[in-house]
């Protein structure tokens, strides 16, 4: 079977969402994407060579309807012969879209494929596409979807997780972000040839614990509380919200790319590659959990087939404080290898383009330290979850 060769991955800086209009705002979320397949080409790839393009978005609605990697390749320039199309599976999208390519590659289908993801929170906010389990009440019973604080407040009460622990992960997730230097993955946006973002926003250095712990939290009288009661019987919702602000994933714009081929794909690209996608898992657990992500994450293991000592650098999507914590303590996985740099609390979760965010973080990692491997992990709603391990060439 040939594998899925990683040759490039790069991304945009994240801008976080502000009701004044973000730094990103004016851009829409495919140009977002076009200014990375732009990138490729600068680096040398032959554009004409690519037989597909992906991207996974969350909120498939208005100016992110129609195939919206289709629309990119067209922005950028491209040949009229390069395909696209959309992957949607909430918040695992983008780490679904480069599985999928991946997945292509392995079977012989395709020789090389661009894969990741693109969102723009502010121009087309969550939920905006109004999905029927959100809104019809009894098709929200059935499937158990209530808000996704509530879903992190519930996964934290019942691992035992206190309103201290989340906000030490939060302060955390700040100091190492703002400590971090500028991503060499990181690609500026540019409009009209003028630098509109060069570097993640949201990380703020004086953060502090007192500062953190006055907040309030979000989600104590959410009436969803009722709904996860009926789903979870015997389980009590806890008496104050565990999340807050602070704890919760920035709301922002950004998007990710990565090149993937076989070998024969290396003259297409212009170099060799970095990275081989070894393996990945998707799993579930009754909605509205968040905790399925330690199954996926064990699974991921299995497939790639390396025990979870060998993982090197971890980077565990904060969709809330809760999801690495949860990680941490049920794999038993040394923290220190998990969001070395900070994560998606301090900088954002632009939701469709987050797996190939922490694709490009984990490769770029495991250069720096000479790791080999990274273990990636992804929640989303209604009880998804997603992982997969890379590997260092």
């Amino acid at each position: 079977m040939p594998e899925a060769l990683v040759y490039d991955a790069i991304r945009t800086p994240r801008g976080r969402v502000r009701r004044t209009g973000g730094t990103l705002a004016e851009v829409p979320s495919y140009e977002l994407f076009a200014g990375l397949l732009r990138e490729f080409v600068r680096r040398g790839l032959q554009p004409g060579e690519v037989d597909d393009v992906l991207a996974g978005v969350s909120t498939v609605y208005g100016e992110q309807a129609g195939d919206l990697p289709r629309l990119a390749v067209m922005c950028a320039g491209w040949p009229d012969s390069v395909p696209g199309g959309t992957v949607s599976r909430m918040c695992t999208s983008g780490l679904d879209a480069i599985a999928t390519g991946a997945a292509h590659i392995r079977a012989g289908m395709t020789q090389l494929v661009v894969a990741g993801g693109a969102e723009s929170m502010s121009r087309v906010p969550m939920f905006a596409d109004r999905p029927a389990f959100a809104i019809e009440d009894d098709l929200g019973e059935r499937s158990g979807f209530v808000t996704i604080g509530v879903s992190a407040d519930l996964t934290a009460a019942r691992y035992g997780l206190t309103r201290d622990e989340l906000d030490q992960w939060a302060l955390r997730s700040h100091q190492r972000s703002a400590a971090s230097p500028v991503w060499e993955s990181v690609i500026p946006v540019t409009v009209d040839a003028d630098v509109v973002l060069a570097a993640d926003e949201g990380a703020r250095a004086d953060t502090t614990l007192e500062s953190l712990a006055a907040l309030a939290p979000l989600f104590t009288d959410d009436p969803l509380w009722d709904r996860v009661e009926r789903r979870f019987p015997g389980f009590t919702r806890p008496a104050v919200g565990l999340h807050t602000v602070a704890t919760a994933p920035q709301l922002c714009d950004g998007a990710s790319a990565a090149l993937i081929g076989g070998e024969s794909a290396e003259a297409a690209v212009g170099h060799a590659p970095i990275g081989r996608i070894a393996g990945w898992a998707r799993s579930a657990v009754r909605s509205p959990g968040l905790d399925g992500t330690v199954e996926a994450a064990r699974r991921a293991l299995a497939v790639a087939g390396i025990a979870l000592e060998q993982v090197d650098v971890a980077e565990f999507n904060e969709s809330f404080c809760v999801t690495p914590l949860v990680l941490i303590r049920e794999l038993g996985i040394d923290s220190e290898k998990v969001n070395i740099r900070g994560g998606a609390v301090a900088l954002g979760h632009p939701l469709g383009a987050s797996g190939g965010i922490i694709l490009a973080n984990a490769l770029e990692l495991l250069g720096r330290t000479g790791g080999r491997y990274a273990l990636l992990v992804i929640p989303a709603a209604l009880g998804v979850s997603m992982a997969m391990v890379v590997e260092r060439l």
